[in-house]
């Protein structure tokens, strides 16, 4: 079996151990986080996930747009009206009371309905206050969260997967690495529900176990996290949590150290950040002085007892080490490769906000009509309704008791919607920059690309050398079309400082036309030495670039200058304050300072 195939059978083991510990005890272990895009190999696994839950159990999936009215609760506008009193229609939160919730695409939810759900997840219930209803309803949930994040980044909010006791990837996994014949075989799936029920009644018991070991095992966990460098505090207690069911499910009532190694290598295996730390070999005690020749030695102790003595290791070095076995294979050599990287971050907001009637999150009415893609918001249109309807019956002919809506009542809704941003890389490629630091910008832009794909940026490529700009690469969601049209970007020539300024801006206008926010990085050593009509000249070419700087600041397009330059050069900084640009000279300027700077001038 070769090693990926290895891999991928292992990580598809360890994910089912996951699944049985979690769906014998789903609140008490939170959740469970199962990275993998949608296919044949999440649909077996989340099939077995279903049949081992108890029928009875509320299962509800948490689409990722779901609106407050939905997740949380709101008004039951139709039994409210058939009941001429206000009914509460319960949210899917509250619904899964003792049970589980699926979040789709958990990668991309919005980081206020995460806060939201971990609110009501913390606390065990959901307040609602809206709609004239007052109610506190119980939602003691578990969460399965659905990633399909395709880059390393790409992932749901920390505060959700620390809420989650077990991390499950299964992107390296592939159908021959799943062994059907342990779910499916000869049996009918209502066969395997039924064999499913019969192994779980009656239900596992967990036992807190006396305190001595409980004690003995918290210390034991925590020793082996911080070893691991797993920097939360809720995963000791979900490990503990999982040592115990481990136990409950193998018929025990006390924790052993299998028990613990398994719920280290589940628990704390995906958060691990570093490999334990080796402890250097103790210097041997000098040899002590021979005896004098006249005296006899003694005899040699009798040490047939000691042969067979296994030298006692604390716990925790047990634990640790049984889990480092149990972990994935090519773990360590992820964890070994990297060291030193800083941690990863997660995407910000995607580009500027903007008001939308049609599509978007809600976030209040206004008076208008339903015309033109609008949309009713029924239950304020009948509150804007209600207050007139006695003047409205005693000024019709005939006294009906028929409720009046007129055009004024009606209440649209009013949605924000995020509008993508588009970044403009302009660089330069003349021969100056060519002999400074060309291969240093191209890097840096490399990594500029890297964060636009996780914030779902499109990007767009200009150079400029020689007599004037090219547009090497239209606005595009690609990051391979911009890596490749960048790494066949040459140098030389002289640099038409200008010409660049004015293509960025000029495609930056451009796609503020389409409905994008643009963003223009300048990428340059702003020694601009010939002008737009193609004539040399240091004095000319500097005064078209100012030109060309402010017609850019009037357009109030965010804009970053990152000077090239070996040593940072001042004309470029007064470039930058002339286009009112973030300036950022790239011999002081690392990875992360460059990636910030951007999401500062795009606003995320």
């Amino acid at each position: 079996m070769s090693g990926a195939a290895a891999s991928g059978a292992a990580n598809w083991a360890a994910a089912l151990q996951s699944l049985s510990l979690f769906a014998a005890d789903p609140i008490g272990l939170g959740g469970i986080s199962l990275r993998a895009g949608a296919g044949p190999v999440r649909d077996r696994w989340l099939k077995i996930l279903y049949d081992s839950l108890p029928p009875e159990m509320p299962l509800r999936r948490v689409p990722l747009n779901a609106g407050d009215d939905r997740l949380l609760g709101g008004l039951d506008l139709a039994a409210t009206l058939q009941a001429g009193r206000l009914i509460e229609q319960k949210g899917l939160l509250s619904e899964a009371n003792g049970g589980v919730i699926v979040l789709a695409m958990a990668e991309r939810i919005e980081l206020g309905a995460a806060a939201r759900l971990r609110s009501v997840f913390d606390e065990g219930v959901v307040t609602l206050q809206r709609d004239g209803l007052s109610r506190v309803l119980p939602a003691r949930f578990a969460m399965v969260a659905l990633d399909e994040g395709a880059d390393v980044d790409e992932r749901p909010p920390a505060s959700l997967l620390d809420r989650m006791a077990f991390l499950v990837d299964l992107t390296n996994v592939s159908l021959r690495d799943i062994d059907f014949d342990d779910w499916t075989g000869t049996e009918s799936l209502k066969a395997r529900r039924d064999a499913v029920a019969e192994e779980r009644a009656p239900p596992v018991v967990i036992h807190a176990g006396n305190q001595a070991e409980t004690d003995k095992a918290v210390e034991t966990l925590c020793n082996v996290a911080a070893a691991l460098g797993v920097d939360s505090i809720r995963a000791p207690l979900y490990a503990l949590r999982a040592a115990r069911v481990a136990a409950a499910q193998d018929g025990r009532t006390e924790v052993d150290q299998d028990d613990l190694s398994l719920a280290v290598a589940l628990v704390y295996g995906p958060r691990a950040t570093r490999l334990p730390q080796q402890q250097q070999p103790e210097e041997a005690p000098p040899e002590p002085e021979p005896p004098p020749e006249d005296q006899q030695e003694p005899p040699p102790p009798d040490d047939d007892d000691d042969k067979d003595k296994i030298p006692d290791l604390p716990l925790e070095d047990i634990v640790l080490e049984a889990a480092l076995a149990t972990l994935p294979p090519d773990l360590l050599s992820q964890l070994a490769s990297m060291s030193g990287r800083g941690q990863v971050r997660m995407p910000g907001r995607v580009g500027q906000a903007k008001m939308s009637l049609k599509r978007g999150r809600p976030i209040g009415t206004r008076q208008g009509e339903p015309k033109g893609g609008a949309r009713l918001h029924l239950l304020e249109t009948l509150k804007a309704a209600a207050p007139w309807q006695t003047l409205r019956r005693h000024a019709r002919e005939h006294k009906s008791e028929r409720f009046e809506v007129r055009r004024d009542d009606f209440r649209i809704i009013r949605f924000r919607q995020r509008i993508g941003t588009t970044t403009v890389f302009a660089v330069d490629a003349s021969g100056s920059a060519a002999m400074n630091r060309l291969g240093e910008a191209k890097g840096a832009v490399e990594l500029l690309l890297a964060d636009c794909y996780v914030r779902r940026d499109q990007v767009a490529l200009i150079a400029f050398r020689g007599l004037g700009a090219q547009l090497l690469l239209p606005p595009t969601s690609s990051l391979v079309r911009a890596k490749r049209s960048l790494a066949g970007l040459p140098g030389g020539g002289p640099t038409p400082l200008a010409a660049g300024i004015e293509a960025a801006t000029a495609l930056a206008e451009s796609i503020r036309r389409g409905g994008r926010t643009p963003v223009i990085t300048l990428l340059t050593d702003a020694r601009a030495n010939i002008g737009r009509d193609g004539l040399g000249g240091r004095p000319k070419a500097e005064a078209e670039a100012l030109e060309s700087a402010r017609a850019l600041r009037a357009l109030g397009i965010a804009t970053l200058l990152v000077d090239t330059s070996p040593r940072p050069n001042p004309f470029a900084r007064t470039l930058a304050a002339e286009m009112n640009a973030r300036y950022v000279p790239l011999p002081y300027a690392n990875a992360n300072a460059l990636t910030n700077a951007v999401r500062s001038a795009a606003g995320v």
